[in-house]
């Protein structure tokens, strides 16, 4: 079965695969020059090697991390076994939404800033860098524009979204996996795998530049929230398993659980 998730990413991962951790970076490097990304700062965008362990992305270091791209245009890029691939995940990722990218690591570098420009003080997670967090690591992009569809992702109405609305899902939302740690657990799919959806009202057969493009003007300060997003148990997108044709799929409480909430603004 064609894994959707991966389709953006299959020539690239083709390429890559015999290569070693260190040529991949290279190649990584190359095709963000070949394609001239940069950052919201005017900085090339560069894939550099960081021989690093798990900590180099964690949390408390974090800030360095994403200060680096702001200002240098650096995207440490870890070559060990225990990083390789979580960054190999970032790369494509870059590689496939440069400008949505870009916002959200200007939207760290805006509200590190800030931060230290009080003296005494430290850079603080707050609700705008955890969502921009939450965005970057596991967010998938809702895209369509029937509202209905949309409302029912809201309102965690799995039967009327797969079921009763499964061929209008498959006519007119195509869903694009942006997060990175997403991705990556991708690599080997459960069915609780659950993505951060964020709805965007734009023909499900737009291309993926175009839908780089809308998803930045999206990236708003004012909007960019946890609660703006709707958790999608992805498993549950038709094409995305075979076990999903039989509707008591949906039956997983566990996993497909009820709820409602309220609109978010947007």
């Amino acid at each position: 079965m064609i894994r959707p998730w991966l389709v953006p990413h299959e020539a690239r991962l083709a390429e890559l695969a015999p290569l070693s951790a260190a040529a991949r970076v290279a190649r990584l490097d190359a095709w963000a020059r070949e394609a001239g990304l940069h950052t919201e700062s005017g900085r090339p965008l560069r894939f550099v090697p960081d021989a690093g362990t798990g900590a180099a992305q964690a949390g408390s270091l974090r800030p360095a991390y994403e200060a680096r791209i702001f200002e240098a245009g650096e995207v440490a890029t870890r070559t060990d076994p225990a990083g390789a691939r979580h960054d190999l995940c970032n790369a494509l990722s870059w590689l496939a939404w440069p400008r949505a990218k870009a916002r959200l690591n200007a939207l760290h570098a805006a509200a590190l800033a800030e931060a230290t420009s009080h003296p005494g003080t430290t850079a603080p997670r707050g609700p705008l860098r955890d969502a921009a967090t939450l965005f970057d690591e596991n967010a998938a992009v809702w895209v369509g524009l029937d509202a209905s569809l949309e409302d029912a992702l809201r309102a965690f109405d799995w039967m009327a979204l797969f079921v009763v609305g499964r061929s209008r899902v498959e006519r007119s939302v195509r869903v694009h996996v942006f997060g990175h740690a997403l991705l990556e657990k991708l690599d080997a799919p459960f069915k609780a795998i659950t993505a951060h959806a964020w709805p965007l009202r734009l023909d499900a057969g737009a291309p993926p530049a175009e839908v780089d493009r809308v998803l930045v003007a999206s990236l708003e300060p004012g909007r960019l929230s946890s609660r703006a997003f709707c958790p999608l148990p992805v498993m549950g997108l038709p094409g995305w398993c075979d076990a999903n044709r039989d509707p008591a799929f949906y039956n997983d409480a566990a996993v497909f659980r009820s709820g409602r909430r309220r609109r978010a603004p947007g």
